[in-house]
């Protein structure tokens, strides 16, 4: 960002823009009319601005030299504006039509939006379109969203007698020592008004492209111990197409949604006594152990070992690492023999206590732990869903010990593994480095040589990246990966993150070649990140229909009629000695309502047996989606037979599949 600079006539004050060029305002001018005086059709299309960093409203008046940058709908900015803005909308209209609602919290989010509310009933899906309605109709009147400062004492009384006790509880917390408050309106504070930092739209008339999606019980501060809430969620983008679009692709997730197609198709199951707890069905545990096998069948040849840790530890462990004082209320408590103890939440305490079991030399560097054992964290019951947050789980979790300067070289490794696991997948990721935040443990020096390396390592990986300035953890900087599914949703999922404090927190050293102790460097570090939420990614990714690879059931054998079930028995016990995953479906029921049942499960071949099949020892095979690929020989002298090309699109994770390999073949 260009310099800025102090004027000489204090009546003026300096105003840089992007392109770095200055003017002289007037004090006190509002940024709209810099807007304005810059070029009328940027004033139109001014959403709000950037001021000397602070993303305020166009009415902010310039009291100083700064830098000005103004939104417009092109603006990174601009969509969190837009949702956080069409929040507000949405409580002004709830309300209007609700007298005597409550108000919470309405954030903007990644998706959209939502707005908790307490109400004497929970709202219904003809409320929501009712208040979708008279959100439209107060945007066609294009209020305006205007700022006001008022007392903090007199806020405070205004929302009490009003009946909102949230919102005074929301004031004591947020503005402490402070002697204003900012508070927004929609019009007037009769219309709409909310004690909130903003900023905001100029004009409800700007909101056009949302949409109410759904209502969810919530609770305030998400804790179950709180007062009950209505959440609605929403959505907004900065036109009609986006929107549309996105309505698109929202359809679409419905039909992937993994807590249905998993129910359909006997993955896992919960029970109410087990909350957060997924129970894995036969299918879905072997779709889980396949993923747990290919992991250490990727690791272990790759320098990693695997070990087990303890599910339970003394509070000393947690006290240590820091987490009794910050993540207590996330964990299990247990008490045992008057001692206080934690389940794990995380497998890295243990991992370190593995590590400083023995002395370590230069030489035994790096040494890389992997472990899939289950970890616990006490989600709120609020905040449950499906795979995707649950109370206990697995991770593909591991963390290398390295000295400072192999850091690099062990991320490189790091980021060939990524992209062999993703392409294994079919899944499109894309990379983002976390550079030193504003409070970090450790000197300058050490986290500019970590991040040198760590932006070497992906420059030499041709891995393209964004930089999140400022975003790392305190104790060191990372690189997150966002895969992108079939229906181009983002889901952050693999990481990996360096670590300064934890090896001083539990004293880890190694011996180096001067013979004297070094403090070792951790790289906490996951691809999957949990089993249960990768896999529900996969589900969705894929809609239930796995490759082959992965497929719990790859191949089911329908006999035509009874006299062909002990033939079709044959093909499943030698299709099973092959190490392909096979089901018979020897029902009395008419081969096309077998065949449909199976497309139903998704299965993804179908070998069909009747009396030609038996005589020549053939199986006639259908493709789940490419139905009928002909009679093929079960097994062939020439390995041109069906399990050995079955076998082949396994081994290869679907880069040829059956009927690719045939067609090589004729």
């Amino acid at each position: 960002m260009p310099t800025t600079f102090r004027s000489q006539d204090m009546n003026q004050v300096t105003v840089t823009l992007p392109d770095g060029s200055t003017r002289m305002v007037p004090a006190g001018t509002l940024v709209r009319d810099v807007a304005d005086g810059i070029s009328p059709r940027l004033a139109r299309a001014a959403l709000a601005a950037v001021v000397g960093g602070r993303l305020v409203d166009l009415t902010f008046p310039l009291t100083e030299d700064a830098a000005v940058r103004i939104v417009t709908d092109g603006s990174p900015e601009a969509l969190a504006l837009f949702r956080h803005s069409t929040a507000h909308l949405l409580a002004a209209a709830v309300t209007n039509l609700f007298p005597g609602v409550q108000c919470g919290i309405g954030p903007a989010t990644d998706e959209g939006f939502f707005y908790d509310f307490v109400v004497p009933q929970p709202f219904v899906p003809e409320d929501l379109q009712v208040i979708e309605h008279k959100m439209r109709e107060l945007a066609s009147q294009d209020l305006p969203f205007e700022r006001q400062l008022w007392p903090r004492d007199e806020a405070k009384r205004f929302f009490r007698e009003r009946g909102e006790p949230l919102k005074v509880q929301l004031i004591d917390e947020k503005t402490e020592g402070q002697r204003e408050v900012s508070c927004y309106t929609i019009k007037d504070k009769e219309t709409f008004i909310d004690f909130c930092v903003g900023p905001h739209v100029p004009s409800t008339g700007r909101l056009k492209g949302f949409k109410l999606l759904s209502t969810s019980n919530a609770y305030w501060k998400g804790d179950a111990r709180n007062q009950p809430m209505q959440r609605i969620y929403g959505t907004a983008f900065l036109s009609e197409k986006d929107l549309k679009a996105y309505l698109v692709q929202v359809e679409e997730a419905k039909k992937r949604d993994h807590r249905r197609v998993g129910r359909e198709l006997g993955l896992f199951t919960f029970h109410p006594w087990a909350p957060g707890a997924t129970f894995w069905l036969d299918k879905g545990t072997t779709l889980y152990n396949t993923l747990a096998g290919y992991m250490r069948g990727v690791l272990l040849p790759d320098g990693y070992v695997e070990v087990r840790t303890p599910l339970v530890y003394n509070k000393a462990l947690w006290e240590t690492s820091g987490h009794w004082a910050h993540y207590r209320q996330n964990m299990f408590l247990i008490e045992s023999e008057g001692e206080q103890m934690g389940m794990k939440a995380m497998n890295c305490p243990g991992h370190y206590l593995l590590y400083a079991s023995e002395k370590r030399s230069y030489r035994d560097l790096p040494i890389r732990f992997h472990e899939q054992t289950p970890l616990h964290r006490n989600e709120p019951s609020g905040v449950l869903s499906g795979l995707t947050r649950v109370r206990q789980f697995s991770q593909d979790d591991a963390h290398c010990f390295v000295m400072q300067e192999q850091i690099g070289e062990e991320v490189g490794r790091l980021l060939r593994l990524i992209h062999r696991v993703y392409s294994d997948f079919g899944l499109q990721y894309s990379a983002k480095l976390a550079t030193r935040p504003a409070e970090f443990l450790g000197d300058i020096a050490t986290w500019n040589s970590a991040e040198a390396q760590l932006k070497a390592a992906l420059d030499e990986a041709g891995q393209p990246y964004e930089v999140n300035e400022g975003d790392g953890a305190f104790y060191g900087p990372k690189i997150d990966f966002d895969i992108t599914d079939a229906i181009g949703r983002k889901w952050q999922c693999a990481t990996i993150q360096l670590d300064y404090m934890m090896p001083e927190r539990f004293n880890l050293t190694y011996v180096g070649a001067d013979n004297s102790e070094h403090r070792v460097v951790v790289i906490h570090r996951a691809i999957f990140g949990s089993f249960e939420r990768f896999i529900a990614i996969l589900i969705e990714h894929y809609a239930g229909a796995f490759p082959l690879w992965l497929a719990p059931v790859q191949v089911v054998v329908l006999p035509i009629a009874d006299r062909h079930l002990e033939y079709a028995q044959s093909v499943v016990a030698a299709l099973k000695k092959a190490g392909i995953r096979t089901e018979l479906d020897g029902r009395q029921e008419k081969i096309g309502y077998k065949i449909r049942e199976a497309q139903l499960q998704k299965m993804p071949y179908m070998l069909v047996v009747g009396d030609r099949e038996q005589n020549w020892a053939e199986v006639a095979v259908r493709a789940r989606a490419d139905g009928d690929i002909g009679v093929w020989k079960l097994t062939d002298d020439d390995g041109g037979g069906f399990i050995s090309s079955a076998r082949q699109e396994i081994d290869s994770k679907g880069s040829q599949t059956v009927k690719e390999l045939a067609a090589e073949r004729n």
